[in-house]
């Protein structure tokens, strides 16, 4: 008999990996959501998203990449942090989280094995994501100023969160190939988000090299050489409508950065207020 644990908010049961359309919550897929199987059924998929709810509802089930669906699934069932064993785990690619017509996107690396990979929210339930919600809630973007589980309550406004990959890697390492798989779920991101995009905010060096790659792919003006990551580096954009957008950089929310005071909680607050406000930030 198939194992079911109790959702830690609702109490309702699910399998791990969770089905789509099961009932959990944010949960953007139904059962007839077309699923990927390839790069080039990503590349159809994204590029025929009419939205970010339909976007999002593919990404959530895509199985483009085996090494990750192995991965993520084998955490989902057999996995599992201790402090988690008797949970249920998404075990599926992270949907994006936030406002659909924010003015800011946030791009990450990839989720957690425990974390995104648990609860099926962008950067959820580890500790990584109690930095990042802490500061979000601070700057005036988060509902709250945590984020523990889907149907929690958490909420955003004017910034969406999204990944350069999009499913748990073993060992926080996508290979060159998955990232580019994945490249197009982003690369539709932005250009769905362009007409009303003010910046895209980068924690990391792959999250920066992912936005400047699905910038280019879009047609964007990217300076060149390209542009190198750094904390609070800024580098202009152009959209072939004429529409400026600023790719700011962030060293990432990692336990080893904020740990070791590499990214302080005021750090963070400046850069995310900068793109709040449109000025820069002090390097």
């Amino acid at each position: 008999m198939e194992r079911l644990d109790p959702h830690p908010l609702t109490g309702d049961l699910f399998p791990s990996p969770v089905p789509p359309g099961g009932g959990w919550p944010g949960d953007p897929a139904t059962t007839a959501t077309p699923v990927a199987g390839t790069a080039a059924a990503v590349r159809r998929l994204a590029a025929g998203s009419t939205g970010v709810p339909e976007l999002q509802a593919r990404v959530s089930v895509c199985r483009a990449c085996p090494r990750l669906v192995r991965w993520r699934e084998e955490v989902a069932r057999s996995g599992r942090r201790a402090s988690f064993a008797h949970q249920p785990y998404w075990g599926r690619p992270g949907p994006s989280f936030g406002d659909p017509g924010a003015e800011v996107l946030l791009v990450g690396l990839a989720p957690a094995a425990n974390g995104t990979n648990r609860t099926g929210r962008m950067f959820t339930g580890d500790s990584s994501g109690d930095f990042l919600y802490a500061a979000l809630h601070r700057t005036g973007y988060a509902a709250l100023p945590t984020s523990v589980a889907s149907g929690d309550g958490q909420a955003l406004a004017g910034i969406r969160i999204v990944a350069a990959v999009r499913c748990a890697p073993p060992n926080n390492a996508p290979t060159p190939a998955e990232k580019e798989t994945c490249s197009a779920w982003l690369q539709r991101d932005l250009e769905l988000a362009a007409p009303r995009l003010r910046a895209i905010l980068c924690l990391g060096a792959i999250g920066w090299g992912a936005a400047v790659a699905a910038a280019r792919g879009l047609g964007w003006t990217v300076p060149s050489p390209r542009p190198r990551f750094g904390h609070a580096a800024e580098v202009p954009l152009q959209t072939p409508e004429g529409r400026g957008i600023r790719l700011v950089g962030c060293y990432h929310v990692s336990p080893h950065n904020t740990f070791t005071g590499r990214l302080t909680p005021g750090m963070l607050d400046d850069v995310l207020r900068s793109v709040r406000g449109g000025g820069g930030v002090a390097p």
